[in-house]
């Protein structure tokens, strides 16, 4: 962002240079423009670049650099110690070096960031830093010689990969955060993220992990679930990187000790958001960009995996004019995005819907969409007082954590609001116990609970290399046995005899890059409120009796929906049963604990 600088600002308008009246108008300029302050009054013919040169002297009482008189050219050693990112986000350029001492012009000397990365760059060099204001005219001409370095050294850059053609080859432009200007594709670094970036989002990858090893960078993404290795980089590249990638997302280029957050936004065929997280290792900073594709975020609720009794459910409580909708699972299952699809269907021009998210994953057009601070004291309980102040029709609550926030969530059910939230809970079942342990009075579940949601999330077989093969004996016994203990209304759709099913390949296919698996679906469970649970809540209420009435009301579990997506050839039983091991493992951790 543009740093306005104040001090010369009050000088100008002293000298009657500026009227007082006009400076919000051509700051904002500056700021929509993404230029110099200074810039924008010269191009408006308030004043000389010369002249202003002068003022900035007298005020700032710093040398002024000439580029011509002193005949200056850059060398290729400068672009080694202030990357060409930095020298356009912070507008400082070095053009000449001795052994100990870094000569630096600026523009704006009263920016502070710039003066801090300034800081930064001479104590991690060694060197001691000169200042000297510089012209914009002379500032373009040094910029335009960096350029050609640059790409010079981006010739000489290797990027090896793993699996996948020579990534240096390959070039695409990212835009910066606000005004999306765009950066030079010649930039070396800037070409290394952007390609990290490009071959993320045409895997559909949901993460992006840079770790610094010991004398490499290992990049790995994150596809259905799974961290793959992907490329291999120099690990002298790593303090570039992370530099470019801390500029794109606003984040402290000096401050390499403490863990920071971040967020960027770059066009592809599309718009992609990008939450950024650094972490720093015995190694150096480690980085992880979570992609937030909206093509990811825009999924209807058939796609997402439901349908039959599950789907009509979730349909018909949409209709209802208050109440809650509680979807539970644990950390990666799917929950974000199936809350976002419900949302979805809220979403018409009478409706005011307001969310309270940590973080925001998905922007959404129409809804108003709030970042919980917990560290300025805006939490999910405090966000939700205020919300219920602005007068909402449906509310969704990121997660419910707390007392407080559960209390104040059934309140607003109870007072005429749609609550939409998660919770972390096995299944559907510990969901009102959990509700109860969090200090919610029995007597108002019933009345404010409308549907709890359980969901888990499993690979999709790759629909062109999966194989159908006979089940042998054990799979057979596990699919019978699903079958049989089904609901009747499920169970009439599927064959009567499991005579074949579908394995992934054993050395997958282009389509899927030998993987075997492309994308994820989800298996859901969902428990509808009826007159029954709430007898069952208001009296001795046990897991037990909730299950009881789960089968009455024909409910079908995670396992059982995963038993028809494997008949159905979705995804193999091996999958199905890894994911029923790691929820057995955690139920008996729970038990332990």
């Amino acid at each position: 962002m543009i740093k306005i600088p104040q001090v010369l600002i009050q000088e100008l308008v002293k000298r009657n240079l500026v009227a007082e009246e006009k400076i919000d108008e051509y700051a904002g300029q500056a700021q929509d423009q993404n230029k110099d302050f200074g810039r924008i009054l010269i191009e408006q013919g308030l004043i000389g670049e010369e002249d202003l040169l002068k003022i900035k002297e007298e005020v700032y009482h710093l040398p002024v650099f000439d580029l011509i008189k002193s005949k200056t050219e850059i060398n290729l050693e400068l672009s080694k110690i202030i990357s060409e990112d930095v020298i356009n986000f912070y507008q400082i350029i070095p053009f000449a070096k001795t052994e100990s001492v870094l000569r630096v012009g600026i523009l704006n000397p009263e920016d502070i960031n710039a003066l801090e990365a300034l800081k930064f760059i001479g104590e991690d060099k060694g060197l001691e830093l000169e200042r000297f204001l510089i012209s914009y005219k002379d500032f373009d001409r040094l910029l335009q010689s960096y350029s050609s370095i640059t790409s010079e050294v981006g010739e000489a850059l290797e990027v090896k990969s793993v699996g996948e053609a020579d990534a240096s080859k390959l070039k695409l432009e990212i835009p910066k955060t606000g005004s999306l200007d765009q950066i030079t594709a010649d930039s070396p670094i800037t070409r290394v993220v952007a390609i990290m970036v490009k071959h993320a989002v045409e895997n559909k990858a949901s993460d992006i992990h840079i770790e610094p090893m010991d004398s490499i960078i290992r990049v790995r993404f994150r596809v259905d679930g799974i961290l793959q290795a992907t490329l291999s980089l120099p690990k002298n590249l790593l303090s570039a990187i992370v530099t470019r990638i801390k500029i794109l997302s606003e984040m402290k280029i000096d401050e390499t000790r403490l863990p920071q957050d971040g967020r960027f936004s770059t066009y592809l065929d599309r718009k992609i958001d990008f939450r950024i997280s650094s972490l720093p290792t015995r190694h150096g900073e480690k980085i992880v960009m979570r992609i937030l594709d909206p093509l990811v975020g825009n999924i209807d609720l058939p796609d997402l995996g439901l349908f039959g009794r599950s789907l009509e459910l979730v349909l018909k409580n949409i209709e209802k004019p208050f109440g809650e909708i509680l979807i539970t699972g644990p950390t990666g299952s799917g929950k974000s995005t199936t809350l976002y699809s419900v949302l979805k269907k809220y979403n018409k021009e009478g409706v005011n819907i307001i969310t309270l998210e940590d973080p925001i994953e998905y922007f959404l057009e129409g809804i108003n969409q709030s970042q919980v601070h917990e560290e300025i004291g805006y939490t999910f309980a405090s966000g939700l007082r205020h919300i219920l102040r602005q007068d909402p029709d449906v509310i969704m609550v990121g997660e419910i954590r707390d007392s407080e926030t559960a209390g104040l969530a059934t309140n607003a059910a109870l007072t005429g609001h749609v609550v939409l939230s998660t919770l972390h809970t096995n299944d559907t079942i510990g969901v009102i116990p959990r509700l109860i342990d969090m200090g919610v009075e029995k007597y108002l579940i019933a009345p404010t609970v409308n549907l709890a949601i359980a969901q888990r999330l499993l690979r999709k077989l790759c629909k062109k290399c999966k194989i159908k093969t006979k089940p042998n004996a054990a799979e057979k016994k596990i699919l019978d046995q699903g079958i049989k203990n089904m609901p009747t209304a499920y169970r009439k759709d599927l064959p009567s005899e499991t005579d074949f099913i579908y394995k992934p390949s054993e050395k997958g296919c282009q389509e899927c890059n030998g993987k075997a698996y492309k994308g994820r679906i989800a298996i859901f469970e969902v428990l509808e409120m009826t007159d029954e649970l709430e007898q069952i809540i208001l009296g001795q209420i046990s897991e037990a009796k909730i299950r009881s009435e789960a089968v009455r009301q024909n409910m079908i579990t995670m396992f059982q929906d995963g038993i028809i997506k494997v008949l159905q050839g979705t995804t193999s039983l091996e999958e199905l049963l890894e994911t029923a091991q790691e929820q057995e493992e955690k139920e008996e951790e729970k038990i332990k604990a």
